[in-house]
């Protein structure tokens, strides 16, 4: 059993790399005594294969050089992070235990709460200190599969995968870096991808709360294409090109509060879940990841969501060498980047 994969931190600086289904996402930064600054940064879309037998992994291999070559990133050690069903990141709390019997304990609680098997799996914690007589933490699991390919897939880009992240933590990461004036506040994080929106939640408490939801960005496209009787791509670049005023005149828009309704029961369902549990309210939702970009979606939220809802650009926070190529991506992209920039600050 493979531990210490998730939590362990480098003192190099490291790229943050976010391989996505559908994009590539690479931000590499800096820090000194004023805090973090973005080195470098890029993206690039992986390329749909036409062909049954091309392999999907190619592309996306092809897709983490370009984006390497467009950032000009000096590192060559990277970060990389993992979602949905075949990961796992749960709180546990034990009785007072002897330092040489945790590691057990937490692979017991593991085996019990993971819905995938433990022993073909990656295991790792971290104690969160309570100054009480019980032994709090956070405990992570992920296929081996998983982890594997993240790393593999660096490694073929002529990359050095150093340490396996979950794009939850990751996300949570930056935002507790980019708001610390909302310190003490329950605030949720919503990262909306292709293939799985994240949703986590950091309390008064300091622990993480973290669902990966098996609806996304193509399921909300696809719905879309249905009702239209139009080609998913089709409906994919009309809603990454309006502009606000055309919003009202475009059908396809108009079918995003409809199709997108699975999504906003799932996390509103989650967020009454996390209430009822946790006895505290979520006060604000920053919204992220590539379908954020689709205007008026954040607004739907907004009016659905019982919270205050925001798109989140976590760079307006942190500078960038002003006039260079990262800016604008940063600009333009940022809020579809949130999980790189978090897993680019695993540098210390």
């Amino acid at each position: 059993m493979r531990l210490k994969r998730f939590f362990e931190m480098r003192s190099e600086e490291v790229l943050g790399l976010d391989i996505g289904s559908s994009s590539v996402k690479i931000v590499q930064m800096h820090k000194d005594k004023t805090g973090y600054s973005v080195s470098s940064a890029a993206m690039a879309d992986v390329e749909t294969s036409l062909s049954e037998t091309t392999d999907s992994d190619i592309n996306t291999v092809r897709a983490i050089r370009n984006c390497v070559n467009t950032a000009s990133a000096s590192a060559q050690l990277a970060v990389c992070s993992v979602c949905g069903p075949d990961v796992a990141v749960r709180t546990f709390k034990f009785p007072s235990l002897p330092p040489e019997e945790i590691q057990g304990a937490v692979m017991l609680e593991a085996s019990q709460v993971c819905p995938f098997n433990v022993n073909d799996s990656v295991v790792d914690y971290h104690l969160v200190p309570n100054g009480q007589k019980f032994i709090r933490g956070i405990l992570v699991a992920a296929t081996e599969k998983l982890v594997d390919r993240k790393s593999m897939l660096a490694s073929q880009a002529s990359l050095k995968s150093v340490l396996v992240d979950v794009d939850g933590l990751a996300i949570l990461n930056c935002l507790k870096e980019c708001e610390k004036d909302q310190t003490g506040k329950t605030l949720a994080v919503l990262n909306v991808g292709s293939l799985y929106t994240t949703l986590a939640i950091i309390g008064k408490d300091e622990l993480p709360f973290i669902r990966d939801i098996a609806c996304a960005g193509n399921n909300i496209i696809q719905k879309i294409a249905a009702e239209e009787g139009i080609e998913a791509e089709n409906v994919k670049q009309e809603l990454s090109s309006l502009e606000s005023e055309d919003q009202k005149k475009s059908k396809i828009h108009n079918r995003l509060e409809q199709a997108g309704q699975e999504l906003i029961n799932d996390v509103s369902e989650t967020l009454r879940y996390y209430a009822a549990n946790q006895k505290n309210d979520v006060e604000r939702v920053y919204v992220c990841g590539g379908f954020a970009l689709v205007k008026g979606f954040t607004g739907l939220l907004n009016k659905k969501i019982k919270a205050d809802v925001t798109l989140w650009n976590p760079f307006e926070k942190i500078p960038c060498q002003a006039g260079s190529q990262c800016e604008k991506i940063l600009q333009q992209k940022g809020p579809a980047m949130v999980v790189a920039a978090g897993l680019a600050m695993r540098m210390i």
